[in-house]
C-alpha cells in the first residue's frame, strides 16, 4: 500500500479508474505505465476488473525494499474543503439517551459543529438536524430508540409535505452496534456515526445534503477528544461532566462496551487538569470525572518528561480482585489524576463515575480520605453476590473479596463513606439459590444508592456466544423487585440515621415538586430539600442560589430524599474546618473518647 502511495497522485487516480485490462492496471500500479492509451469505463465494471488482495500483498513487498526512503506525498483531498462542511447556520438538536457519559459526548458534538458554522437548536421543532444519542448497553434503552426513529419517520413525511428537509442521525453506541440495520429499516436513518466519529459529523452532513445515507462507526486506539472544549448543555448549572478516559479492557461478559466503545485509552493529565481549571474560571462547583473504567485511568503520554522510566509503575488491584490481561506498566495513574485536579481549586467537589471495584488500591482511598472537596461517595459495582455467577459474569473477584474491600474502603474513609452499586438480576443459569447471596449482599453491605436491572443479552458479547439466556423475564423481575426491596429498606435505615446531623449541599435549583423549596445534593450524593428563604449566619442574612453551598440541618429522611433546613450559607472549605473543630470539640469534652485516647 505504500508502494502504491507513492506512485499515485489524484491526477494519476482519475486515469486509473478508466482502464479495462488487467495487465495494464498492473503496470499502472507498480509505476511503469506511461499513462498513454485508456478507454472510458463505468467504475462499477472498473472495480470489478481490479486487482485482487494477493496483487497489493506482492506490489507492496517488491516496491517497498527499492523505495523505503522514497518521500510520500499527497495532494489536496479533492472534494473535502472548508466550503463544503460549512454548515450555514443550520440548527442542530441532540436529544440524550443512557449515560453521563453520553451527556458529555452530546457536547463535544456541539463543540464539534459549531466550528463549521452548526447552530443549536433549542427543540426538535425548530431542528434542521435531529441527533440522538444513543445507548447500547440494555435492550430497553435500544427498543426506546427504535419507538423513537417512528416518531421522527412521521416528522420527517410532514416537512417533506411542506418541501423541508430533515436530517437524522444515529450516534453513540447504539450506532457502532446496529449500523447495517440503521440505514435498512424504514430508511429513516440518514447518518450513522459511532463514539470515536464525532470529528468526522461535518463531512457526513456534507454527504447527506448530496442525498445519500453517511456512515462512520470506525473504533479508534487513540481518540479522546483531548483537544475539544465541550459546549456544555445547561450553562446555569454548577455542576459539570469532564471525560478522562475512554473505553474499557474489562471485557466481562455481558457487558457490550467494549464492542461499542473499544480499548482503554486515556488523556493527558495537563488536558484535563487545563478543562477542570476552565470549569473553575467559570464558577462551576462540581466536576464528575467521568470513564467506562474511570478508576483504571493511566496516562502515558508524557512518562519520558516526569522522569518516569516506562515499565517502573505496575498496576496494583485492591486485594483478591484479578484482570484477563497482563498488569499494565507505566504511566500516571487515577491517584495522580485525583491529586491534580483536587488541588485545582478546593471550593470545586469532585465525583468520579464509573469505576471498576478491582481499580481501588491504598493510595486512591487515603487520597479520598485526606481531601475534603473529594466526595466521599463511592460507586462500587458487584452486578452479583454469588461466586458462580461472578465468575461466569468474568468479574474476576469473589463475594468474599468484594466484603474485604468494603471493610477496607470504611476502615480508611470512615464508615460515613456512601455506597453504591449496580445489580444484574437473572443472569444466564441464575438459581434462586444463587440469587438469594445477591440478596444477602444487599442487605449486609450498606447501600445509599442501587442501580438494578433485569439481565439482557447483547450481540457480540461473550454470554450471547456461549451462554444460555434462560431465565425467564417474570422471574428476572420479580427478582428486581425483591432486590430493590432489600435496597430499599437499607437504604432508609442509612438515611434516617443522618437525622439531627448538618449536611453540605451544593444547590442545583428549585425542587421538582414545589418552587417555594430548593434542592441539591450532599456530599454523600443523596438528594436534599430545604425551604427557599434567606439565611443568617451572625448578623449577615444572605439569599441563596444555585451554584451556592448551604449547611442544612436534617429533620427528616425517606430512601431517596433528606429533608431539612437551611442554617447558612458557607463554603466548602469552611465547612470542612467547622467539622473538624466540632469533632474535636466533641473528643475533648467525652469522657469515653478521653479514656480511650489514655489507654
Amino acid at each position: 500500500m505504500q508502494a502504491m502511495l507513492r506512485n499515485f497522485s489524484w491526477s494519476k487516480f482519475k486515469r486509473l479508474v478508466d482502464v479495462t485490462h488487467f495487465k495494464e492496471l498492473r503496470r499502472i500500479c507498480n509505476g511503469s505505465h506511461p499513462f498513454g492509451k485508456h478507454t472510458d469505463v463505468p467504475l462499477r465494471q472498473y472495480i470489478k476488473k481490479g486487482p485482487g488482495l494477493e496483487y497489493f500483498i506482492y506490489n507492496s513487498t517488491k516496491n517497498s525494499i527499492k523505495k523505503q526512503d522514497a518521500e510520500v506525498s499527497f495532494e489536496k483531498h479533492p472534494y473535502l474543503n472548508k466550503e463544503s462542511c460549512d454548515g450555514l447556520g443550520l440548527k442542530v438538536f441532540v436529544e440524550v439517551y443512557g449515560c453521563q457519559m453520553n451527556v458529555n459526548d452530546t457536547e463535544i458534538v456541539h463543540s464539534v459543529l459549531a466550528k463549521h458554522n452548526y447552530a443549536q437548536a433549542t427543540s426538535c421543532d425548530n431542528a434542521d438536524i435531529i441527533f440522538l444519542m444513543t445507548c447500547a448497553i440494555r435492550e430497553g434503552a435500544e427498543n426506546k430508540i427504535w419507538h423513537r426513529l417512528g416518531q421522527l419517520n412521521v416528522m420527517k413525511q410532514e416537512r417533506k409535505k411542506r418541501k423541508e428537509s430533515l436530517t437524522v442521525g444515529i450516534i453513540g453506541c447504539m450506532a457502532e452496534r446496529l449500523k447495517d440495520n440503521l440505514l435498512e429499516k424504514g430508511k429513516v436513518v440518514d447518518i450513522v456515526a459511532g463514539p470515536d466519529s464525532y470529528r468526522s459529523l461535518p463531512y457526513l452532513l456534507s454527504h447527506v445534503s448530496s442525498h445519500q445515507a453517511a456512515i462512520d462507526v470506525i473504533l479508534s486506539a487513540e481518540e479522546t477528544y483531548a483537544d475539544i472544549v465541550p459546549i456544555r448543555l445547561n450553562p446555569k448549572s454548577p455542576s459539570a461532566y469532564v471525560s478522562v478516559m475512554r473505553g474499557c479492557d474489562n471485557m466481562c461478559s455481558y457487558c457490550i462496551v467494549p464492542f461499542t466503545r473499544g480499548r482503554e485509552r486515556s488523556r493527558p493529565i495537563d488536558s484535563i487538569v487545563d478543562e477542570v481549571r476552565c470549569l473553575s474560571d467559570q464558577g462551576i462547583k462540581e466536576i464528575t470525572l467521568l470513564g467506562q473504567n474511570v478508576n483504571s485511568y493511566r496516562d502515558t503520554s508524557e512518562s519520558n518528561h516526569y522522569a518516569e522510566p516506562a515499565k517502573t509503575k505496575v498496576t496494583v488491584n485492591a486485594d483478591g480482585f484479578k484482570t484477563i490481561y497482563k498488569a499494565k506498566t507505566g504511566g500516571r495513574r487515577f491517584a495522580d489524576l485525583l491529586d491534580r485536579v483536587s488541588q485545582v481549586d478546593p471550593e470545586i467537589r469532585i465525583r468520579f463515575t464509573s469505576p471498576h471495584p478491582k481499580d481501588f488500591p491504598d493510595e486512591v482511598l487515603h487520597l479520598i480520605n485526606e481531601r475534603p472537596n473529594i466526595c466521599k461517595s463511592l460507586h462500587l459495582p458487584a452486578q452479583s453476590g454469588n461466586n458462580r455467577i461472578l465468575s461466569l459474569m468474568r468479574r474476576n473477584y469473589t463475594r468474599e473479596a468484594y466484603f474485604a474491600l468494603v471493610e477496607k474502603v470504611q476502615s480508611i474513609c470512615g464508615h460515613q463513606v456512601a455506597l453504591s452499586s449496580d445489580f444484574i438480576c437473572g443472569f444466564c443459569g441464575e438459581t434462586e439459590e444463587e440469587f438469594e447471596d445477591t440478596l444477602d449482599l444487599v442487605q449486609r453491605v450498606p447501600y445509599s444508592t442501587a442501580y438494578i436491572f433485569p439481565y439482557s443479552t447483547r450481540e457480540k458479547t461473550p454470554a450471547h456466544r456461549r451462554l444460555q439466556d434462560d431465565v425467564p423475564l417474570d422471574i428476572k423481575n420479580e427478582r428486581v423487585a425483591r432486590l430493590n426491596t432489600a435496597f430499599r429498606q437499607g437504604a432508609d435505615r442509612i438515611n434516617k440515621r443522618l437525622i439531627g446531623s448538618t449536611q453540605l449541599v451544593l444547590i442545583e435549583g428549585d425542587s421538582r415538586r414545589s418552587d417555594q423549596h430548593l434542592a441539591g445534593r450532599c456530599d454523600k450524593n443523596i438528594k436534599v430539600i430545604f425551604p427557599k428563604e434567606p439565611l443568617a449566619r451572625g448578623d449577615i442574612i444572605e439569599q441563596v442560589k444555585p451554584g451556592h453551598y448551604v449547611a442544612v440541618k436534617i429533620h427528616d429522611a425517606t430512601s431517596q430524599v433528606l429533608k431539612g433546613n437551611g442554617l447558612y450559607k458557607t463554603t466548602l472549605s469552611r465547612f470542612a474546618d467547622d467539622t473538624l473543630n466540632e469533632k474535636l470539640t466533641t473528643m475533648s469534652t467525652d469522657p469515653h473518647t478521653l479514656m480511650s485516647n489514655r489507654m
